[in-house]
């Protein structure tokens, strides 16, 4: 496996070994002890899936103050996908990092607690397999503006597809309860 830091502490994109003949391919998704090498470490207790169309944005996301780590990754089609820092305090607070995944290039994106997530879906359809390190919790769901200026992301996308809840979320200076950096 390839492990890409990024300008973001914390943040990898990850490169899996990919063995394939003309009956196909296998890659191992997850390994404990090969994951935790690489500094992303603690378990996971909680999987998901979603199937998203053309043009649908979904972010950003966090969780505060039952924060998760995602590992993200694309089994069907491709999306642009972000990690913003979102932690008051951070040198790099506010700053965004971001990057193709796809059934072609296979990689993963780890999101470690503290950071907003999203991804725009770039093909015409994508399914976005994720672990978490904490459950889904309702009352900690938090989010960020998809196009908050102070961040500046570069989405591929001038007018995404959002849900309600996405496209009312506050702008990062006016988030309230952002996780704290603890240096």
């Amino acid at each position: 496996m390839k492990i890409v830091e990024t300008p973001l502490p914390g943040v990898l994109l990850l490169e899996p070994k990919t063995h394939g003949d003309a009956r196909g391919f296998f890659v191992e998704t997850f390994h404990a002890e090969r994951y935790a090498a690489a500094g992303i470490t603690g378990s996971f207790v909680q999987d998901n899936w979603s199937r998203s169309t053309r043009g649908t944005l979904r972010g950003l996301h966090f969780q505060e103050p039952r924060a998760q780590g995602k590992l993200v990754r694309v089994g069907i089609g491709e999306v642009f996908d972000v990690a913003v820092d979102v932690r008051r305090g951070s040198p790099t607070f506010g700053r965004w990092f971001g990057a193709l995944l796809s059934e072609e290039n296979k990689r993963q994106l780890w999101v470690p607690p503290g950071y907003a997530h999203g991804f725009c879906v770039t093909s015409a359809s994508a399914d976005f397999l994720y672990k978490c390190t904490n459950v889904y919790s309702p009352a900690d769901e938090r989010g960020v503006r998809w196009d908050d200026p102070a961040i500046g992301i570069e989405w591929p996308i001038a007018e995404p597809l959002l849900s309600a809840r996405d496209s009312k979320a506050p702008l990062l200076a006016d988030a309230p309860l952002l996780p704290v950096y603890d240096g």
